[in-house]
């Protein structure tokens, strides 16, 4: 079975209603990105942080996979599919997918202040100040942020160079260490690229262009993989 890795970014859950800050030309909810998805932005207001943060998960929760997502999962009964998400939602889960590894973190987890290996799911939107770890320190979401490392980019890349196809679906190629993936691809493997902009790319690779938003564009993508 051929193995399909995706690269998918906010673009995809869009269209089931959620929010992308660089729509709103850097503004996430009326917050410049450094005061709410930054360790600066941590350490001057925690409180704006976990509030901005509730707010995220209020909305998620009432969000639901679209067609992009439940066509993702539905093809893997033809190839082996990986999705490396740079989205913090847990809607490609919810649509049946199997294998999807979150690099920027995920909406529905918390974590240590203290210890960055202690991490807690979250079962409702609620984060706030005095909730703790179990060594006492303040909880975080556990989001990677602006000018934090990206631990899963190691798994990310060894799973891009496994790739007999490679799709990127929602996003604009301008958010690195993830727009940098296209390079790891081997030489032969096809790179299928769906957004409904025009996306400026700098990569060596042959891509072809699904110029469509994700729900449509991924009917055009499967008609294409199939013939």
């Amino acid at each position: 079975m051929k193995k399909l890795v995706v690269l998918s970014g906010a673009g995809i859950s869009a269209e089931s209603g959620l929010k992308t800050f660089r729509d709103a030309n850097g503004l996430w909810e009326g917050h410049d990105v450094t005061q709410v998805a930054s360790p600066i932005g941590w350490h001057q207001d925690p409180a704006l942080v976990l509030d901005f943060y509730n707010q995220r998960r209020k909305q998620a929760l009432q969000a639901k996979p679209n067609a992009a997502h439940e066509k993702l999962a539905q093809l893997e009964t033809e190839f082996d599919v990986q999705i490396i998400t740079q989205n913090v939602d847990h809607l490609h889960e919810e649509a049946g997918s199997s294998n999807v590894l979150h690099l920027h973190g995920k909406l529905f987890e918390a974590r240590s202040t203290m210890d960055d290996r202690l991490i807690y799911p979250l079962d409702g939107w609620a984060l706030n100040l005095g909730d703790t770890c179990e060594l006492g320190s303040q909880l975080r979401p556990n989001i990677v942020w602006f000018g934090e490392a990206v631990p899963a980019m190691e798994k990310a890349i060894e799973l891009t160079a496994q790739a007999d196809l490679f799709l990127v679906i929602g996003t604009s190629l301008q958010v690195y260490p993830a727009a940098g993936l296209l390079e790891y691809t081997s030489p032969t493997c096809p790179i299928f690229l769906i957004d409904p902009k025009e996306v400026n790319y700098e990569s060596n690779r042959n891509i072809s262009v699904i110029q469509e938003k994700a729900t449509k564009g991924m009917d055009e993508f499967m008609e294409r993989i199939r013939s």
